[in-house]
């Protein structure tokens, strides 16, 4: 297996810990919360999005064959790692309450449930940097 690159997962996960600092300076008031706010939810819908096509990668390693890997969705691509022991049980749990929340934000986007997702946040960011460690570690011992 070649190594997966995680440059840009990494680079998103540091404009998301940067915005989210960014607006806890400023009020819900403030026009600068509202830029910042935004940043914040669209790289945690892009860190998603690349956080399960990365572990994908990491799971044909673990499965019979290319095509189950290709058949999961984003639930059981976290699911699997939790079975096969790249994450733990808590961790796989949160992954899904992320895409849950994801899944509700963008398709009833307003400011409560943007608000809803910034809760979430300091732990995101934490779990995606322990899954780049996954993803960095199972790509080049593989």
């Amino acid at each position: 297996m070649y190594p997966i690159d995680t440059s840009y997962l990494k680079k998103c996960n540091l404009a998301l810990t940067r915005a989210y600092s960014y607006l806890n300076r400023y009020s819900e008031n403030d026009v600068e919360y509202e830029i910042y706010r935004s940043a914040v939810i669209k790289e945690f819908e892009i860190i998603l999005e690349q956080s399960g096509k990365l572990l994908k990668k990491i799971l044909r390693a673990y499965l019979h064959s290319n095509r189950a890997v290709d058949r999961l969705v984003f639930k059981d691509i976290f699911r699997q790692a939790g079975l096969h022991g790249l994450l733990s049980i808590d961790e796989v749990q949160r992954w899904l309450k992320y895409r849950d929340n994801r899944n509700s934000t963008s398709h009833n986007y307003g400011a409560f449930l943007a608000n809803e997702t910034l809760i979430l946040i300091e732990e995101f960011i934490i779990d995606v940097e322990h899954l780049i460690e996954v993803i960095d570690d199972n790509s080049t011992t593989r």
